[in-house]
């Protein structure tokens, strides 16, 4: 089948953040050092060569461009400085942009100015929302949910999962279609027969349990040879290193929601009533506990590292890095104040307007994930999906084959 070419891809990607990948000249020393590479996943050339040649659809269908840490190994070796790195993560953003329906993605990295504007309207909306029909300040104790009705919270918190819900499938969908479709899998590879569910599981482990929650390749290969300075090249220790702080990041956010929605759980079963007091050791709040540690300490010390550029995977920092950066630091840090306020005695009447602030923030970070670079939860573990089941010993009928 002809590709259609697109002649003004490449400068559609670059209102992404793409760099300038015209001295680009195909010489393969990218793929060479990418740590990465396999025979059925070589980037980051073909992705380049898909932009200069406007292969649009070709790009937007390619599982490896998901496959890639930015570990900026391609762009340390390029003999053009044509930073392949960077392109791969422009194209990132890109693909994030084209699987979203709503147009709100490709604002959010597009448009900087207007995507922060937006960013804290959101904020100030739910903030002004709640504290519209918020009540007293109990002073013996903080009465968090007397400040802020409990069923307000909930109310909002549901129709923000609902909208991210159904905005994250649909992109999932259209991503899963495209990739699908260029690697020739359909439902019957997916389904079709038990042998091929058995192979469908075992891809769906590796891609959301080994890689994405696991981070086996990320550890394994691109970080194995972390190094700080161009000097002494010391090795990084392991608590710095970008893999575990990618990790704990993740953890800690995923945690976090979790938590909440077990907490919510609890309360329409009759268990435990939302903003109950618990000791810290109960399970839920532990959770919390433990998640928002992780939150905290893994975006503090990313925001540092790009703050400082501390290696060359942090060289380059786009608003979007550091909008999600600021609003899961927020979310962490607040919630934490949240627990020192609960134990100072009495009821300190900053820890309510602190409560306000850390709902409404968590409340826009999940509205938000579709539309910015936390997407990537979303569509990453989709091409790991594709990636392991591509190599799965037998491959079952692909779409379109004999039985």
């Amino acid at each position: 089948m002809t590709a259609q070419v697109d002649v003004g891809l490449y400068g559609e990607l670059q209102k992404f953040g793409a760099a300038d990948v015209s001295a680009c000249f195909s010489c393969g020393t990218c793929t060479a050092s990418c740590p990465l590479v396999t025979e059925d996943a070589t980037f980051p050339r073909r992705m380049i060569r898909y932009a200069q040649v406007g292969l649009r659809d070709k790009l937007l269908s390619s599982k490896e461009l998901w496959t890639c840490y930015a570990c900026g190994e391609c762009s340390e070796t390029c003999p053009t400085q044509a930073e392949p790195s960077e392109f791969m993560a422009a194209a990132r953003r890109f693909a994030i942009g084209s699987y979203d329906r709503t147009g709100l993605a490709r604002t959010m990295y597009t448009r900087p100015v207007l995507g922060t504007a937006i960013a804290v309207f959101l904020a100030a909306f739910f903030a002004i929302f709640m504290a519209a029909g918020h009540g007293g300040q109990a002073t013996g104790s903080l009465d968090l949910f007397g400040f802020v009705p409990e069923d307000l919270i909930h109310t909002i918190g549901i129709v923000v999962m609902v909208i991210v819900a159904l905005a994250g499938l649909a992109g999932i969908v259209t991503m899963a279609r495209q990739v699908g479709r260029a690697e020739g899998v359909g439902w019957r590879t997916v389904v079709g027969s038990r042998a091929a569910v058995g192979r469908s599981l075992g891809a769906l482990w590796e891609a959301i349990g080994l890689e994405s929650l696991g981070q086996r390749r990320y550890r394994a290969d691109c970080d194995a040879d972390q190094t700080v300075g161009d000097a002494d090249k010391a090795a990084v220790p392991l608590y710095r290193r970008r893999w575990l702080l990618h990790a704990v990041t993740m953890w800690g956010f995923l945690g976090l929601l979790g938590a909440t929605i077990l907490d919510y759980g609890l309360a329409l079963l009759g268990i435990k009533a939302t903003g109950t007091p618990v000791p810290i050791w109960y399970p839920v709040r532990l959770l919390g506990t433990i998640a928002g540690l992780l939150l905290v300490y893994g975006t503090s010390v990313l925001i540092l590292d790009r703050f400082r550029r501390a290696n060359r995977s942090v060289a380059h920092s786009t608003p979007a890095d550091w909008t999600l950066l600021a609003l899961l630091w927020i979310t962490g840090v607040t919630g934490f104040a949240l627990e020192v306020a609960l134990y100072l005695p009495g009821a300190p009447g900053w820890g309510y307007w602190v409560f306000l602030f850390h709902v409404a923030v968590a409340m826009e970070l999940v509205l938000l994930a579709p539309f910015m670079k936390l997407a990537h939860v979303l569509y990453r573990p989709v091409a790991l999906f594709f990636y392991a089941l591509a190599r799965t010993p037998e491959h079952p009928d692909r779409q379109g084959g004999t039985t």
